[in-house]
């Protein structure tokens, strides 16, 4: 299944030159990342339900053009990898701008948190279906987890 979300861009997203702040693009992920749950059934309420929430271990981000000031972008979310149980998973995040072109890529790499052990944790299965469901990226990697990182 393929996930995009619209945004307008707000003028706090931008700095004094007029160019989107970094970190704004990073933000857009991550509410993109939120939707994505949310539009599956899985809000953030129900994770809290659940007892699980995402823990980012990496997240990069290559800037190709700029956006402008009051332009609605597009955000799209792919699976560009996954572990055999869904604990660990990376997605790939394609920003456009208002015209279609591509603005910037980020990847993220994470995995699933017990929220109240604070320690690593399976999915719930509907997280996993989820993770299943998703559009993958050409270069999708099956993630393995060793058994060393496994016992911690």
């Amino acid at each position: 299944m393929s996930f995009s979300f619209e945004f307008p861009t707000r003028w706090a997203d931008f700095d004094p030159n007029n160019h989107m702040r970094h970190s704004a693009y990073n933000d857009y992920a991550a509410e993109a990342r939120v939707r994505l749950f949310s539009a599956s059934g899985l809000s953030l309420e129900e994770m809290n339900r659940l007892n699980v929430g995402p823990v980012l271990f990496q997240e990069h981000t290559n800037f190709l053009k700029e956006i402008g000031i009051g332009e609605t972008i597009k955000v799209e979310v792919l699976l560009k990898g996954c572990s055999k149980s869904g604990e660990r998973f990376k997605f790939l995040h394609r920003i456009y701008r208002e015209d279609g072109s591509l603005s910037a890529e980020i990847e993220i790499y994470a995995a699933w948190l017990d929220l109240k052990k604070r320690k690593l944790t399976l999915p719930p299965e509907g997280i996993f279906k989820v993770l299943d469901s998703m559009t993958k990226t050409p270069d999708f990697e099956t993630i393995k987890i060793s058994k060393d990182r496994k016992k911690k």
